[in-house]
């Protein structure tokens, strides 16, 4: 579980021990109460009320806080009975993904503020302390702008004066610019401030700052430019909607940005290049935490030792191979986002099932359909027949016929006989999927790979994983700069930067941006790199195409395997691809492989996104609190 220190930053809890590491400072135990003046005094003890404030820092989705914010958006199905609502939903709540916690801005606000009182920390400290505040609140407002929009913009320490009224404490929101704008600005004034070291993952370093502002500033350029489509979903303000006028701008700061971390000059990241089989090497990225990792910029930091882990493994390991029977396979990825992964050639097609006459094809490999593609799609995905910790994972939903007619299970212990036979045989794989759709087996064939541990025992309860939750990386930032560049018209420098991602994943024959491809392909990319990084809801909104994406229709398999490049493609239902062995004794395709498309019997719904969706409900007892904070449009 993730281990949060209980300390106001009014009452510093005193730590006893000496200095640690910075690696370790999440993880300093209180001891006893000291005074304001005497924790701000010493940076051992500033350290450890720092340590609280990262602990609080909010992601939309992450490692300790649930499986269930990835199993959404159509790329994946949630494999567990209490959680098929995500796929049975007409529509999201308009409160769903908000987010308010001005509690925890008091704290960042009177955190800066003591720390810029203290007249006996070291200039050095004082400043890299100051930094990480300014940071943390900054980081903090990117979350709150992009649920939310504007929001007030309180970054002073606000007072109750006992004159019995409040109104000095009651702020209206900001523009939805003005809170990019701080977020910009602070990442310029405090970047000097913190050190260039590729090695500090767990703190702040200028290069997090970096990766902060290019996000947010790619963010700001593309709701002021996309906004342009979406003229209702605005208020008259400025506290929901950008100008067009200011997306050149916020590009441009993006891209400045974005040079400042690939030039080096924040610090040597780079791509992370260490295995030779590219599948292997992507997996690596998520789960590699030695020094060779250069990737990784800032991320969540979880310690085994120090108690700090969290249960993504537990939750979705492969049934066969888990620690925990009772736990595993809860986040199944979906065809819709397998088949979106293109092939080496840089084309776009759906996984072959038939021929061109629409007969089966039949495979000798559990894993032929998938040859030939991006090899993140291996290295996000267990496919079947994956090896993982220490055995192949077994996905298969039974035996087909000639005559099209199968044969399977509920469960691979219940055994029955094949026709001609006399012995009883397993009929379905052991992780699914079946017909009846057993939970904590795949329900779509598909297991998750990206950020799962094969660390012994990191699937099970009580011990759990000490995998890092990434951030921030460098991946991003060179894809934020290839988007940033296209849409300043700079096409030839987008494409430098978006192939040597594509690269990595063996996609050698350069992509030649174009005004015409550009969009297309940024959004595909984007998707293939940073699937289950929390960037896709995001992504879809600020593009302002999500009602289209998600646009509340059901996907047919027709609409499933066509315009798979589209960057508007509807994706409103996580469909499956099912494995069958092929059963016809002396026939010639005897104990082959055949593959059904299949929409899994526990989707329902169909995902859509309304305009009321753009941004996440204020609701009523913040209203009722705070009369000047005005309504969300189309709510």
């Amino acid at each position: 579980m993730k281990k949060i220190l209980a300390i106001a930053i009014i009452s510093i809890l005193l730590s006893t021990e000496s200095c640690k590491k910075d690696s370790d400072f999440l993880n300093v135990p209180p001891k006893s109460v000291v005074t304001t003046d005497v924790a701000f005094s010493d940076p051992a003890l500033v350290l450890s009320a720092i340590g609280d404030l990262y602990n609080r820092q909010v992601d939309f989705s992450g490692l300790d806080n649930g499986w269930q914010s990835f199993a959404d958006f159509g790329e994946s199905f949630p494999s567990d009975n209490a959680f098929y609502y995500i796929v049975q939903n007409r529509s999201w709540n308009y409160d769903s993904w908000a987010t308010w916690d001005y509690g925890y801005i008091r704290d960042l606000n009177l955190f800066i503020d003591n720390v810029t009182a203290s007249t006996k920390l070291a200039a050095s400290d004082k400043a890299r302390f100051l930094a990480e505040g300014r940071f943390l609140r900054a980081n903090y407002y990117f979350e709150l702008v992009k649920r939310m929009g504007g929001v007030p913009l309180i970054i002073n320490t606000l007072t109750y004066d006992n004159s019995g009224s409040v109104s000095n404490l009651l702020n209206p929101r900001a523009k939805e610019s003005a809170i990019y704008d701080f977020i910009i600005s602070e990442a310029e004034a405090i970047k000097g401030s913190l050190p260039s070291d590729p090695s500090e993952k767990s703190r702040v370093t200028q290069a997090a700052a970096l990766a902060m502002e290019t996000r947010a500033a790619l963010y700001a350029g593309s709701i002021a430019k996309y906004g342009a489509a979406t003229p209702q979903v605005s208020l008259l303000g400025g506290e929901v909607g950008i100008p067009a006028s200011m997306a050149a701008g916020y590009y441009t700061k993006a891209l400045t940005a974005a040079k400042a971390i690939i030039s080096g000059t924040a610090g040597g990241y780079k791509l992370y290049q260490v295995l030779p089989n590219l599948s292997d090497n992507f997996a690596a990225v998520f789960i590699d935490k030695s020094s060779v990792n250069q990737e990784s910029i800032w991320v969540e930091d979880f310690k085994a030792l120090a108690g700090k882990t969290h249960a993504f493994t537990t939750n979705d390991q492969p049934y066969s191979v888990s620690d925990e029977a009772t736990d595993a396979g809860r986040l199944d990825p979906s065809l819709n986002l397998v088949e979106s992964f293109e092939k080496l050639d840089n084309t776009f097609a759906p996984i072959p099932t038939t021929d061109a006459a629409g007969n089966p094809i039949y495979y000798t490999d559990e894993q032929g359909p998938f040859a030939g593609r991006d090899a993140r799609l291996a290295g996000t995905v267990m496919l079947p027949n994956f090896f993982w910790k220490t055995a192949f994972i077994d996905i298969w939903a039974g035996y087909l016929l000639p005559n099209g007619n199968t044969i399977s299970s509920d469960d691979a212990t219940h055994l029955t006989t094949l026709p001609g036979g006399s012995a009883q045989v397993q009929v379905v794989g052991k992780d699914g999927p079946t017909p009846t759709g057993e939970p904590l087996r795949s329900q779509t064939g598909f297991y998750i790979r990206k950020y799962l541990d094969p660390t012994t025992g990191s699937g099970r309860r009580g011990r759990g994983s000490d995998v890092n939750f990434i951030r921030y990386r460098y991946g991003e930032v060179l894809l934020n700069a290839a988007e940033a560049a296209a849409e300043l018209g700079d096409f030839a420098t987008a494409s430098t930067y978006i192939n040597q991602v594509r690269a990595r994943a063996g996609l050698t024959i350069p992509l030649v941006l174009t005004a015409a491809n550009y969009f297309d392909r940024i959004v595909h990319e984007r998707r293939a790199e940073l699937s289950f990084e929390g960037h896709t809801l995001f992504d879809m909104k600020r593009w302002r195409i999500a009602t289209r994406v998600w646009d509340g229709n059901t996907e047919s398999l027709a609409d499933l395997t066509s315009n798979i490049g589209s960057a508007t493609k509807r994706n409103t239902q996580p469909w499956g691809l099912y494995p069958y062995k092929f059963y016809n004794p002396g026939g010639a395709n005897d104990g082959k492989w055949v593959f059904k498309e299949v929409l899994p019997a526990n989707v329902t719904g169909v995902l859509n996104f309304r305009l009321g969706n753009y941004y996440s409900q204020i609701n009523d007892g913040i209203i009722t609190a705070n009369p000047k904070v005005i309504r969300q449009p189309n709510q």
